[in-house]
């Protein structure tokens, strides 16, 4: 059987040699199908390790990859990238390597890709001259730098009460329709980064065509590459589109430059994790959440930061189940990452956008990287909207009385030009050199 199976994988290989995406060597490693369950292939007759890739011959002449997850009673599970269909038994089942790369190159900017980094903007194709690691190790602790310089995001309020340093990792958490995609292009738009690596994972197609086309626009995809993974492709498409945005923002890094890394949403690699996690038989624990969900968490979210050679700045945006901050995967991904910005139903009602609880939110590294008085000028600020919000029913009501506190009636006083700072229209681009200077003047 195996000789026949070689045979005719020796075939395979003279006809469609454009189809397997990478040189096989000798001795192949080949066996065939014996079962699909859910979406779980189960092979036998091939020596896999966990993480190899295969390619299966379907009865179309396709050929569909899938990643080795499992070994379990001499069989092998894989988990397919695309849909099965034309799958069947006794299909042939061949090793295409050890290690799930993709191709890079400095074409890539201003173009939409895929989870395996190809075109799908239709502009062509790309020149790709290296090849970078999908699952890389983080930089260890010691290769890591100090972050201390300010990345300026674009966006006053969070410039001013929670700034972000380069080579910092941010969540954005937030329920659905609060202006997070909105805010993910405006900070694409009008940061200081030198280019933008977005990842739009689980996403449903008209959103994708709707964020680059109108909230990104001409001027935001010039200098970013986005990667897009929508709702209808499989699990492991979805958790490979994640690492190829990362692999990609990992490559920029290395030539020295400034990078975004924004993703939307984490939660939807979680969620895809749990399927994976769920079909190969793992227990579920927390709101259904396997084991690997938290393993797979940490691995992917300490990959950006600050090196010797350049930075990573990173956005994840955290969408929460009924505005719930404190459910399993915000949980997680909050005790990970260097900061927070929590974006509120309420405000949005309020058509106060971008819609930043600002008391929400939290900075981890904003002390290191911002003057004594600039500190001294945000604390005041966020000290009266805190005020505002403790006695705002009775000031609505009428029941607070001007002149029974000084610290309320400041905070009264300066409410209206606050709130006025925090909001930012869409096209608007604020002086980025003077944004203290007039905070400063509101709360002095």
């Amino acid at each position: 059987m195996v000789n026949k199976l070689e045979q005719t994988l020796s075939d395979l290989i003279i006809k469609k040699k454009e189809k397997f995406g990478t040189i096989l060597q000798k001795p192949y490693k080949v066996g065939k199908l014996q079962s699909i369950v859910g979406t779980v292939i189960e092979c036998i007759g091939i020596d896999a390790t966990v993480g190899e890739l295969f390619g299966i011959e379907n009865i179309d002449g396709n050929v569909i990859k899938a990643e080795a997850i499992g070994i379990k009673d001499g069989k092998a599970l894989l988990l397919p990238f695309d849909k099965i269909v034309g799958l069947k038994e006794g299909c042939i089942v061949y090793s295409l390597g050890n290690s799930l790369t993709i191709k890079v190159g400095e074409g890539l900017m201003g173009r939409v890709l895929d989870a395996n980094a190809q075109p799908i903007d239709g502009k062509g194709k790309i020149a790709k001259s290296d090849e970078e690691d999908l699952y890389k190790n983080a930089p260890t602790p010691l290769e890591r730098e100090p972050i201390r310089d300010v990345f300026n995001s674009g966006i006053r309020s969070i410039d001013a009460f929670n700034t972000i340093g380069i080579g910092q990792r941010l969540g954005l958490f937030a329920g659905s329709g609060v202006g997070k995609s909105v805010l993910m292009g405006m900070i694409a738009k009008n940061s200081s980064a030198d280019i933008n690596i977005i990842g739009l994972i689980g996403e449903r197609g008209r959103e994708v065509q709707e964020f680059v086309s109108d909230t990104l626009g001409p001027d935001g995809l010039k200098k970013s590459v986005v990667i897009a993974s929508t709702s209808d492709t499989s699990a492991m498409s979805r958790i490979k589109a994640v690492f190829t945005a990362t692999a990609i923002a990992e490559y920029y890094r290395d030539k020295g430059l400034n990078v975004l890394l924004m993703i939307d949403s984490i939660t939807r690699v979680a969620m895809a994790q749990r399927e994976i996690g769920l079909a190969t038989g793992e227990p579920p624990t927390s709101k259904g959440y396997t084991p690997s969900v938290f393993s797979l968490l940490p691995k992917l979210l300490e990959r950006p930061g600050k090196t010797k050679k350049g930075s990573i700045t990173a956005l994840y945006t955290v969408l929460v189940d009924n505005d719930d901050m404190n459910e399993p995967i915000a949980d997680a991904v909050r005790s990970i990452l260097d900061g927070h910005i929590v974006l509120s139903r309420k405000l949005a009602h309020k058509n106060h956008y971008p819609a930043i609880d600002i008391l929400e939110s939290i900075s981890r590294v904003m002390a290191n990287i911002v003057t004594k008085d600039q500190r001294n000028i945000m604390m005041k600020a966020r000290s009266l909207l805190a005020i505002y919000q403790e006695a705002e029913d009775l000031i609505n009501i009428g029941a607070y009385v001007s002149g029974s506190s000084k610290k309320i009636d400041e905070a009264v006083e300066k409410n209206e030009k606050l709130v006025s700072f925090l909001i930012q229209d869409i096209e608007e681009i604020y002086d980025q050199n003077g944004y203290w200077s007039k905070l400063e003047e509101i709360v002095s």
